[in-house]
């Protein structure tokens, strides 16, 4: 019964990190192409269909993080096109910072106990 357990928990972990991971791929690819000099809506929105590709392969999962919901936030604005060019490198400007504080926090906690 434990060993089954133990699967479905190191699957479902798997899941969380195969999809986080896609997310990141799809919200690099979005920065960038919003930050070229040469930014165009039409072309941005056609690239942002392209790479939902990342997304057939892994489902969604419950993200609990505050990072990872950020990441999938504004992977959804990059999807809403609605949004102009600045709401969205806010948007990426924010969950730089959030991944970077997130970073900070862990290296600060593991010094503490020391």
């Amino acid at each position: 019964m434990q060993d089954s357990q133990k699967f479905i928990k190191n699957n479902e972990k798997a899941k969380r990190v195969k999809y986080i991971r896609s997310l990141e791929k799809f919200a690099s690819v979005a920065v960038n192409t919003l930050k070229k000099d040469d930014f165009d809506k039409d072309k941005f929105k056609e690239r942002m269909l392209k790479n939902m590709k990342f997304f057939e392969k892994n489902e969604a999962v419950i993200l609990n993080a505050n990072y990872a919901k950020s990441l999938e936030n504004f992977v959804n604005a990059c999807l809403d096109f609605s949004k102009e060019k600045s709401e969205l490198l806010n948007l990426a400007n924010a969950l730089d910072k959030l991944k970077n504080k997130n970073k900070k926090e862990k290296h600060k906690n593991y010094l503490k106990d020391f």
